[in-house]
């Protein structure tokens, strides 16, 4: 790798992925749609455009020979067009752009929510099938562009999709914000009657399994056409988590406890109420965050092990330490 286009560089895992190429010496284009002070500070060359736009991805990607294709729309409420927009059109013009200026490689960002069906996922692997019902609209959308990213993996084009779970760390702008806010607010609770085993992964962590994917890709390709569950390969229960986090913060741990079967119902009804009134903020509660919260979800990352050598390098406890400095200084 010489030149890279990373999209959604501005983003947490994006602005990661960045820093950790620019210490390799390659050098990076970064797609954005809005400005990051943090990435503008870095020796990157920043294109602002969006991925429905054809041309701006095409103008970002050009003399890359990589991409890594980090953007899309997260989240578990919005309007389905939005989300088919992001994820599915654009990712289609990241492949067309890597196709008509034959780019050689591109490493896809994924979720493990392709294949959640509302049940425990107790250390599955890639085997495990696509959901045949997803719960909302990322999680629909971000199956269609995994899907359109494998199926486009060619003697041309080397291609690969990677499935982070949960990142975090410090900067965080989603899951750890979150749980502070909620915390203050005397709002968080742990769902369900019994703890179970979730994965997580520094975001450090899941930036290096994108740059070691990137490097199998111009050697050996062993990952080329595969998706991959990426973790810290240290699953803990959502209670220790989330009292890590609270630890890291200066708050008490959470006690609060609420049954599944209720975190359901009231995800259900905001869905509903939410969806007659046109809201466009998110409810405090979701089916799919409500099912989330309740089971298990732990992978074996053995297969990115033994084909592209990822390791994860900071462990929770010493990503929990960085997070607790970090809060601490802000």
């Amino acid at each position: 790798m010489e030149k890279v286009l990373v999209t959604g560089a501005g983003g947490f895992l994006g602005l990661a992925l960045v820093k950790l190429l620019l210490t390799k010496g390659i050098q990076v284009n970064a797609l954005v749609r809005r400005d990051n002070p943090e990435l503008g500070q870095l020796d990157v060359t920043i294109f602002k455009g969006d991925l429905t736009d054809y041309m701006a991805v095409e103008d970002a990607a050009r003399d890359c020979d990589t991409v890594f294709h980090v953007a899309s729309k997260a989240g578990v409420w919005g309007a389905e067009e939005q989300y088919i927009a992001s994820n599915i059109t654009g990712t289609q013009h990241v492949i067309e752009a890597c196709e008509n200026l034959a780019i050689s490689r591109l490493i896809y960002t994924s979720t493990p929510s392709v294949i959640f069906s509302g049940k425990d996922e107790d250390g599955v692997d890639e085997s495990a099938p696509y959901s045949n019902n997803p719960l909302n609209h990322y999680t629909a959308t971000k199956i269609a562009a995994e899907k359109m990213v494998l199926a486009a993996n060619s003697d041309t084009l080397l291609t690969t999709s990677l499935r982070p779970h949960l990142i975090w760390g410090p900067g965080d702008p989603h899951l750890i914000p979150r749980v502070i806010s909620k915390a203050k607010a005397k709002r968080l609770a742990l769902v369900g009657n019994r703890d179970k085993l979730v994965d997580t992964v520094y975001v450090d962590n899941a930036a290096l399994a994108h740059y070691q994917a990137a490097v199998e890709l111009t050697q050996d390709a062993k990952c080329a056409g595969k998706a991959y569950f990426v973790s810290n390969d240290q699953p803990v229960t959502m209670a220790t988590m989330l009292n890590d986090i609270l630890y890291a913060a200066g708050l008490p741990p959470v006690q609060k406890r609420v049954s599944s079967q209720l975190a359901f119902a009231v995800g259900a009804s905001l869905e509903f109420i939410y969806g007659v009134l046109r809201l466009k903020q998110e409810p405090a509660m979701t089916r799919f965050v409500a099912k989330q919260l309740a089971t298990a979800h732990w992978f074996d990352i053995s297969a990115a092990k033994r084909d592209f050598g990822y390791q994860p390098t900071i462990s929770m406890t010493q990503g929990m330490a960085k997070l607790k400095q970090s809060l601490n200084q802000s």
